[in-house]
């Protein structure tokens, strides 16, 4: 079985920000796979179904972004699911352009503070990560302030086309497939 979580922030108040890409590609692959994302369990939202023929939980951590690895960390002791091979986590970058996707085997947190709290709950770098353009903030900038915004219309569109691509790469890394899936899409 594949866990197969998206990022984000609970509650209206961040929905369509820069931080909740995660959730929002999780909520199109829900779609595109008729899986109802409604059980509550480990601090998250998940919703079990069939990705590709694979066995799949998505899971929107409810635990604020800084905390994912809480919910995550659970769910895979839960299903004794190993990372390095069956985790598949989906997330905001801001070095990456709006609309950008860069998919990875493994690799740190970059200053990412909700990668930084699964890395700790699970105690491995290496699982399979999308993560998701939203752009530089501009100078001046609070960080915090910057993911927690929304997009322009224009970021917003090319947003919402890296969520069809993730969706599709997704596909991929669930048949094994993960360095097609990099080759198609970094």
């Amino acid at each position: 079985m594949y866990i197969i979580a998206g990022l984000g922030n609970p509650t209206r108040q961040y929905e369509k920000t820069r931080h909740n890409v995660g959730f929002d590609v999780i909520d199109l692959l829900a779609e595109k796979y008729h899986i109802k994302i409604s059980d509550k369990r480990h601090k998250a939202l998940c919703g079990a179904g069939m990705v590709e023929g694979q066995k799949a939980l998505l899971v929107k951590p409810q635990t604020f972004m800084n905390l994912s690895g809480e919910s995550i960390g659970a769910i895979l002791n839960f299903y004794k699911i190993e990372p390095e091979t069956n985790l598949i986590v989906m997330y905001d970058d801001v070095s990456l352009p709006p609309g950008k996707l860069r998919i990875r085997k493994k690799g740190s947190a970059g200053g990412h503070n909700g990668i930084k709290n699964i890395i700790s709950h699970t105690g491995t770098q290496e699982f399979l990560r999308i993560k998701i353009g939203v752009g530089e903030k501009p100078q001046g900038w609070d960080l915090a302030d910057y993911v927690l915004g929304r997009f322009s219309k224009g970021d917003r569109e090319l947003v919402e086309e890296a969520f069809q691509r993730a969706c599709e790469a997704v596909a991929l890394m669930v048949q094994g497939e993960t360095d097609r899936a990099m080759n198609l899409f970094n």
